[in-house]
């Protein structure tokens, strides 16, 4: 076969098609309408100022792809020409200069068609600068970027609380330990309350919108500003923490504290600080130290530092400097942060901390005897409050009162039902139900002494024997009583707030509700002591006490003065029982731990003698609690009564033996 492909193809489609020229108007329609849009397609290119060649490129295109979409022979003949016709176009618009571009030398046709490669392409021209039509409006000048929000000013409490927001928003364990230290150093009230809420998750955070609360109990608060809110924000999630976050956290919880308003506050935290020796918080104490003004606190800051120094190491010098510092401090806890320095490798550290240590451990022993001396003053007033009413029932009257001790008793289960009553109708007057029970208490087991003095003792006057018995059946009746009434079980009773705690003085460890005591027990020593001095009733005692026949040849009613006597000691021994229940358990059994101790001091001291019950007391209390430590409690008891049981077979009248002829015949 001779002729070009093309022709080839062309005479295929002629004879399918059923005859040659009916395919031919038909092609040459479809070439004529491509056309017509090829030509409009390079006019909307010119007239936007772009390249002609790029714009013919991309009219082109569709035909280039068309192919793959038709499946007729017709598309390869129609190809061809309109490449032929692209050339054309293409080489008018080089002849035809740009308005922005200079004009390119045309490239000269060539004779031959080839037929277009469908993957070959003419590359895009380089764009040129667009040119302005009068028509055309100018393009929208374009909007500036969105400004970023400015940094917050770290200088200020409510700028650290948002830069802390800024990385709470990251959701990141790194950043969240910086805000950490933003919350700490931003200098607000409540940024404990809120380090305390995100140990705990208790920290809403929405991340998107930056709003952000915490909740503290039941109520919840505005991170900014700590006033309380409705609730959490909507969207909100707990920041995350782990134990490392909560470490950073409990680290600055303590600086915070150290750097609290408060004097007492800063000095629980310094306390604090030397019991943890946190190696993390030496940094933050040595610039403590420099800026607090309290000396106090300041010593005890200098302490927590020595203590960190010595557990976790050091230089030469600061080792021996802080063992001079906890050496002059001179307690056991100054002791146990000194003992690591035992076996450092330096023999200077070891052999001060060894000297410090036989120092600390000398003065600790005097300390140790002075405060079984303070213990035992606190028993002898506590003793002296007991016997000081049996030594005047038994001096004035002669009667061995064994229901002395339920006299006691009945104070103390006194007490109790007032502060019930407190507790009850008036709960915010509670620390003043002590000064409601002391007269209650003298009133009530008065009136039972009376009671029992008037019933049973005036008939046995004389035999002492029947007397002894007498009372201590009255005990047992007494104690079986409280317990059908209050039950076998110890009974609560509170302290006031004014009584509640202690303090260190010297080394020594006083607590106020034995402070007290000591002030209550010689208040009512002194009291007694005036009434019996500058008051008739004292002096018609004091009478009926030395000579009983005499005083009731001078018209003295010995059996009235008998019945106040008695009333007057049981009311005295009510008055201890409040003192008692501020320090012991309150239960049916609680006389009876004194009585006999009670016996004690009034022999040792002398019947009838205030004086002598007084200096009895004490000697008896303090001896008792040196020799606790070193015999034991049992056996300093029975040194004791053996040691009194001797002294009685050489003064048989006790230590101050009352003068007058009865009383010496």
């Amino acid at each position: 076969m001779t002729g070009t492909k093309d022709d080839r193809r062309l005479q295929c489609c002629t004879h399918a098609g059923g005859g040659r020229t009916g395919g031919t108007a038909a092609l040459a329609r479809r070439t004529l309408m491509r056309m017509v849009g090829l030509l409009a397609m390079v006019l909307i290119a010119v007239i936007a100022g772009g390249s002609l060649s790029a714009a013919v490129h991309a009219a082109t295109l569709p035909f280039d792809e068309g192919r793959t979409a038709s499946a007729t022979a017709h598309v390869d003949v129609d190809r061809a020409r309109l490449n032929e016709a692209a050339r054309a176009m293409t080489q008018l618009a080089q002849a035809t200069p740009d308005a922005s571009t200079p004009a390119a030398p045309a490239t000269p046709a060539t004779t031959t068609a080839p037929a277009a490669t469908p993957t070959t392409t003419a590359p895009p021209a380089t764009p040129t600068t667009p040119t302005t039509s009068p028509s055309t409006p100018p393009p929208p000048a374009a909007s500036p970027p969105p400004k970023a929000p400015p940094a917050p000013d770290l200088s200020t409490p409510s700028g650290r609380l948002r830069a802390a927001i800024d990385l709470l928003k990251a959701n990141n364990y790194g950043k969240t330990i910086k805000a950490i230290g933003l919350i700490a150093t931003s200098g607000v009230d409540h940024a404990p309350v809120i380090l305390k809420a995100m140990s705990r998750r208790r920290v809403y955070l929405n991340r998107k919108t930056g709003e952000i609360a915490y909740r503290d109990g039941k109520a919840h608060f505005a991170f900014m500003t700590g006033e309380p809110v409705s609730g959490r924000p909507k969207g909100a999630r707990s920041v995350r923490v782990n134990n490392r976050v909560r470490n950073i956290i409990k680290r600055a919880l303590g600086t915070l504290q150290l750097r609290a308003k408060d004097p007492a506050a800063r000095l629980r935290a310094a306390t604090s600080v030397f019991q943890t020796r946190d190696k993390a918080l030496r940094s933050d104490l040595e610039t403590l130290i420099a800026e607090e003004s309290d000396p106090t606190i300041k010593a005890r800051l200098s302490q927590a530092r020595a203590a960190i120094i010595l557990k976790h190491g050091g230089s030469t010098s600061a080792k021996l400097g802080a063992i001079e510092t906890l050496r002059a401090r001179a307690d056991r806890p100054a002791l146990v942060a000194i003992n690591p320095a035992l076996n450092d490798g330096e023999e200077r550290v070891s052999q001060a901390a060894k000297a410090a240590i036989a120092a600390i451990e000398q003065r600790l022993t005097y300390i140790a005897y002075a405060q079984n001396v303070w213990y035992g003053l606190s028993l002898g007033s506590v003793l002296l409050l007991a016997a000081i009413g049996l030594a005047i029932t038994f001096g004035v009257m002669g009667v061995i009162n064994m229901a002395h001790g339920e006299m006691v008793m009945i104070g103390a289960y006194t007490t109790f039902v007032v502060q019930e009553g407190f507790r009850a109708y008036a709960p915010d007057l509670f620390d003043y139900s002590l000064l409601v029970a002391l007269p209650t208490a003298f009133a009530m087991a008065g009136l039972v002494g009376i009671a029992i003095e008037r019933g049973i003792i005036q008939f046995l006057y004389g035999r002492p024997l029947e007397t002894l018995l007498a009372t201590w059946g009255v005990s047992l009746i007494l104690q079986q009583a409280v317990r059908t009434i209050f039950g076998p079980t110890n009974r609560e009773v509170g302290n006031p707030s004014f009584m509640s705690g202690g303090f260190e003085f010297m080394g020594l460890a006083i607590t106020y509700n034995r402070l007290w005591i000591i002030v209550f027990a010689l208040v009512v020593f002194v009291s007694l002591l005036l009434l019996l001095r500058l008051t008739t009733l004292g002096l018609r005692m004091r009478a009926v006490t030395q000579n009983r026949r005499m005083a009731a040849s001078t018209g003295i009613r010995t059996g009235y003065i008998d019945a106040l006597t008695f009333g007057l000691g049981s009311g005295i021994a009510g008055i201890a029982g409040v003192a008692l229940s501020q320090i012991d358990n309150v239960s049916p059994n609680l006389g009876q731990n004194y009585i006999v101790d009670s016996f004690l001091v009034v022999v040792f001291g002398g019947v009838g003698n205030l004086w002598g019950t007084l200096v009895s007391a004490l000697t008896l209390g303090i001896t008792n609690k040196v020799l606790e430590p070193m015999a034991g409690a049992v056996l300093a008891k029975i040194f004791i009564l053996v040691l009194l049981i001797l002294f009685i077979q050489k003064r048989p009248r006790g230590l101050f033996a009352l003068k007058g002829r009865a009383v010496e015949t």
